[in-house]
């Protein structure tokens, strides 16, 4: 029926629930805490806590800041959450093409595996670009 909405189960994950899972996963990667990454990046936990979570839109310059204080460059955090993104979408799905998206050597230990990596690794993907 017209103006209904999607299915939760076939509508694309939320941008801001992506980079909130690449945040912390970046932190505590690194072993980083909540007020760890807060006071670096002079942000109040509660509000790092929301983006981590994806409750909340995040700002560019919070972002910014938090990737700062993580070592994360913002284009690493980015080109993960591009890989969400296509891995998200499949292989027939509305995928962002790849060969879009420059690649840094390292960034697959710095960004860790997808989001949904049940559908598609991230290595295949960037193979496949």
């Amino acid at each position: 029926m017209p103006g209904r909405d999607v299915p939760a189960a076939t509508a694309p994950p939320l941008l801001r629930v992506l980079v909130g899972q690449r945040l912390r996963r970046a932190r505590t990667h690194r072993g980083l805490t909540l007020r760890d990454v807060a006071a670096r990046a002079d942000v109040s936990i509660g509000h790092l806590s929301q983006v981590e979570r994806g409750l909340c839109e995040v700002s560019s310059e919070v972002l910014a800041a938090v990737c700062r204080a993580l070592g994360l460059p913002l284009a690493a955090l980015l080109r993960g959450v591009v890989v969400d993104l296509t891995v998200a979408a499949g292989e027939d799905g509305d995928a962002v093409p790849l060969t879009a998206v420059p690649r840094r050597a390292g960034a697959a230990a710095v960004l860790g595996p997808p989001v949904h990596a049940h559908r598609r690794s991230a290595d295949a993907v960037l193979r496949a670009a």
